[in-house]
């Protein structure tokens, strides 16, 4: 059995539901450890945060993930318990097989065999945290604030979620769109149905309002970003009854936004559409990370290559999808890449990772480490 597979079951096995890591960190510390790296713990509140670097000079390369997953959910629609690492069809099963403990893994066997056959030649690093399926409010978001007020500067950032779609490596990503969320609450006057004129329905207020946020044009998005996307997640009103109406209905909804748009533009755009409507409301907002885009071709190019020596193909640079904790990374000026197996079958039951891949991926990730260290051809320079 391979040290990759092997270590991805021993990380399979562990119950670590967010935000609880249940020994995970311990583990992939101790290999660390043995390689030199230095450990420190950055735990904040109940979230256990793992930083281990290597090297004291050049560059500061980082690879980043997590180790907490997703509730496995009704244990008996698996095929085979989640906890228990199952290979079947060459596929490994179980939750967090690829999102993200098969990178995780790849990440620390990528590191042992460049060391054992390179002398660094930058500084090397592992953040890992509990908290990113979760509130992501204290894993790398609160490891980067640590981070600025010791003025540690990460250059070049490698996060191991699954990125791939039908593929391994058919798609980095190079960037994510930000996601703002909003509640909103509509005020009425409660009331009996058969006395309409004596209430105030906010259910029939809020519908031309929800249409006109639904059908608005936010943006038409860019090269790099597809058009910023308004979506209802949550509508709840009434007490339950036929013959009364309600006080009041609440609304949640989110956008996930390209750089055309921005958290202000966006809030306001939406308050105008209300107030068309009517001035009885109230509104929440919460910002869950801006967008970024990582422009330079450095490390672009640097995975596009190695990937392609792998696989055969140069992937395809992508933003889609949901957040990742690259969104913490990035305001820092760092350079942040995306590359993962494929997020076919992520959150999902069942969820699994083709064994091959996640023994290419490895390759792959040392084959990056190797050119990082061939400075010249690739011009990394501390910024």
């Amino acid at each position: 059995m391979s040290e990759t597979r092997k270590l991805t079951e021993q990380l399979i096995e562990i119950h670590s539901v967010t935000p609880v890591d249940g020994g995970c960190q311990k583990i992939l510390a101790e290999r660390l450890s043995r390689l030199g790296f230095s450990i420190e713990y950055l735990n904040f509140e109940d979230v256990s945060n793992l930083w281990a670097v290597l090297g004291d000079s050049g560059p500061l390369f980082a690879f980043v993930g997590h180790t907490d997953v997703v509730p496995p959910g009704s244990v008996e629609l698996w095929a085979s318990d989640p906890f228990i690492p199952t290979l079947k069809n060459g596929f490994l099963f179980g939750r967090g097989a690829a999102d993200m403990k098969g990178s995780l893994a790849a990440m620390i066997t990528a590191i042992e065999r460049f060391l054992t056959h390179n002398t660094l030649n930058f500084k090397l690093a592992y953040m890992v945290t509990s908290d990113e399926e979760g509130d992501a409010i204290n894993g790398v978001r609160r490891v980067m604030e640590e981070f600025r007020s010791r003025k540690t500067k990460i250059d070049y950032c490698l996060v191991g979620e699954p990125s791939s779609s039908n593929s391994l490596g058919d798609t980095v990503k190079i960037g994510r769109r930000g996601s703002l969320n909003g509640k909103l609450k509509l005020l009425g006057i409660k009331g009996h149905v058969a006395y309409p004129h004596l209430a105030k329905n906010p259910i029939h207020m809020g519908v031309p309002i929800l249409d006109e946020l639904v059908k608005e044009a936010w943006d038409d998005g860019n090269e790099h970003f597809p058009p910023t996307s308004f979506q209802i997640s949550n509508f709840r009103g009434g007490v339950g009854v036929t013959n009364v109406i309600p006080d009041s209905i609440e609304v949640d909804f989110n956008f996930r936004y390209s750089t055309e748009s921005s958290e202000k533009s966006l809030k306001g755009r939406v308050v105008q559409i209300i107030e068309k409507f009517t001035s009885d409301y109230k509104i929440d907002w919460n910002l869950s990370g801006k967008p970024f885009l990582t422009k330079s071709l450095n490390l672009i190019h640097l995975v596009s290559n190695s990937v392609e020596q792998v696989v055969g193909t140069k992937p395809i640079l992508s933003t889609a999808g949901g957040t990742s904790d690259g969104r913490f990374v990035a305001p820092t000026g760092a350079e942040v890449v995306e590359l993962g197996p494929s997020n076919e079958t992520i959150h999902k039951i069942d969820e699994c990772v083709r064994l091959e891949d996640i023994e290419k991926l490895s390759v792959i990730y040392e084959k990056i480490l190797i050119a990082i260290n061939e400075e010249k051809e690739y011009n990394f320079q501390t910024k």
